[in-house]
């Protein structure tokens, strides 16, 4: 038996400085692992919490909303799936999307949210038939975390823009900063149970939609001031539509 004082000066010291290499590499792969779970969690509570809204309102709910909102759950609910049992590599084929119903779907998903919160949401869409090649479901998550963050975050009036710019699509939402927030402003379902839960916002969102840009060579940028915030989302036009613009 290796006594410790020989670990540490004499002939065990190769052993000890191989099994502290092997605790620091499962404590990355648990963290890391941790992270991914995280993240899946949080990319199911957004389209629920979505639904709920949804559901409670004085219409019911319109279908593209619920559709849309149910959609993503049961994308989230896979991918869940996927990092607890081993295949969370899985990718789903690229395919030529139409950015505009996206983007229009995710502003109608947090209307209510941002009404709720005191403030207004609203879009501008001057980017024509702007196509991309990409992943619909990770880009309707991309865009969802862009709008919630900017309701949470931000200032009560966000406005979305998107305009073509030399062969991308670029989408920039802009608020009116935490000062013109109003003093009675109620919170989001979401900061109401992480308040009561104890809980503090993590960022997952934000890393998701680093992630979903730089995956389908994008650009995110993001500025935040107490007088406003910008975040910024670019992504390539298909070959056909940027040839044409």
């Amino acid at each position: 038996m290796i006594e410790l004082a020989e670990i540490v000066t004499g002939s065990g010291w190769p052993l000890a400085a191989t099994l502290a290499a092997v605790v620091a590499a499962q404590e990355l792969q648990v963290g890391r692992r941790r992270s991914a779970l995280n993240r899946a969690l949080h990319e199911l509570r957004r389209p629920l919490q979505a639904i709920a809204l949804a559901a409670a309102g004085d219409d019911g709910g319109t279908p593209t909303v619920l559709a849309s909102s149910v959609q993503l759950a049961g994308a989230a609910i896979e991918q869940l799936d996927r990092e607890l049992n081993g295949d969370a590599g899985f990718r789903r084929p690229r395919e030529p999307i139409e950015l505009r119903p996206l983007l229009e779907a995710a502003v109608r998903r947090w209307q209510a949210p941002a009404a709720l919160a005191g403030g207004s949401l609203s879009l501008r869409w001057r980017a024509g038939q702007a196509q991309v090649v990409g992943d619909r479901v990770e880009l309707s998550q991309a865009l969802d975390n862009l709008l919630l963050n900017a309701i949470e975050h931000g200032g009560p009036t966000i406005a979305v823009d998107a305009r073509l710019h030399r062969g991308r699509v670029r989408i920039v939402i802009a608020d009116s900063g935490r000062a013109s927030r109003p003093k009675d402003r109620r919170e989001t379902p979401a900061e109401a149970i992480d308040r009561l839960a104890g809980r503090r916002r993590r960022g997952h969102g934000l890393t998701v939609v680093r992630r979903v840009a730089a995956s389908h060579h994008g650009r995110f940028a993001l500025r935040r001031s107490e007088r406003g915030s910008l975040a910024l989302f670019e992504l390539p036009l298909t070959r056909r539509r940027s040839s044409a613009a």
